[in-house]
């Protein structure tokens, strides 16, 4: 009788131990899976934010960024046209070097602008814009005032050259003012500050070459 109990005794744990044992490892699978999910469910809410930084690092541009690409454009090949002139019909070796100089500046930027519009989407001006649909834009000279320049030389290009490129380099630097305080791409705003520095001091130098400081 004694032999029984201790047997039935012995059955008892066993199967409680057995239990227990399926209910640990059943515990540890779920832990497993549960702790599986939660680590894909991170990765993948973590996924969809990468690319949604790469437009930022590239930097974020405003209509008035495009604003700026699209007039400074036409305004810049009309000064690098004028600043062609020079070549031949310049009499100051002062003025052929300032030609020089806003063609070598222009020209670049130019091509930095253009291809900011086309990474945009925009719509880059085509060329000869600078003679209709830039007319009235800040600065921008009109037919009569480019054959006044076109038809002028020596000492009267001299002069026509530097009132000319004063006006169209205050009208750069009013459109570069805008940019400043209302665009948001930081190249363009750089640029700007570069084009009112640069700009201001060659009309310095271009008002001292008239004898106006």
């Amino acid at each position: 009788m004694s032999n029984k109990r201790s047997l039935a005794r012995r059955t008892a744990t066993a199967a409680v131990a057995s239990a227990a044992a399926a209910l640990v490892l059943a515990a540890c699978g779920g832990n497993g899976s549960a702790g599986h999910g939660a680590h894909n469910g991170a990765t993948a809410s973590a996924t969809p934010s990468a690319p949604a930084s790469a437009p930022a690092a590239q930097g974020q541009h405003n209509a008035a960024d495009v604003a700026f690409a699209k007039g400074m454009i036409p305004h810049h090949r009309q000064a690098v046209v004028m600043a062609d002139l020079a070549a031949t019909r310049a009499e100051s070796a002062e003025v052929k070097k300032l030609a020089a100089d806003i063609k070598k500046a222009q020209d670049p930027e130019i091509k930095t602008l253009s291809g900011w519009l086309a990474s945009w989407g925009e719509q880059v001006p085509a060329e000869g814009a600078s003679d209709h649909s830039a007319h009235g834009m800040a600065g921008m000279m009109s037919a009569q005032e480019m054959d006044r320049l076109k038809n002028a030389s020596g000492k009267a290009f001299d002069t026509a050259f530097a009132e000319l490129m004063i006006k169209h380099h205050e009208g750069a630097v009013e459109m570069a003012g805008t940019e400043r305080t209302e665009g948001s791409f930081p190249a363009a705003k750089t640029m700007a500050e570069a084009i009112i520095t640069s700009q201001s001091a060659e009309i310095a130098q271009m008002n001292k070459l008239l004898g106006r400081s």
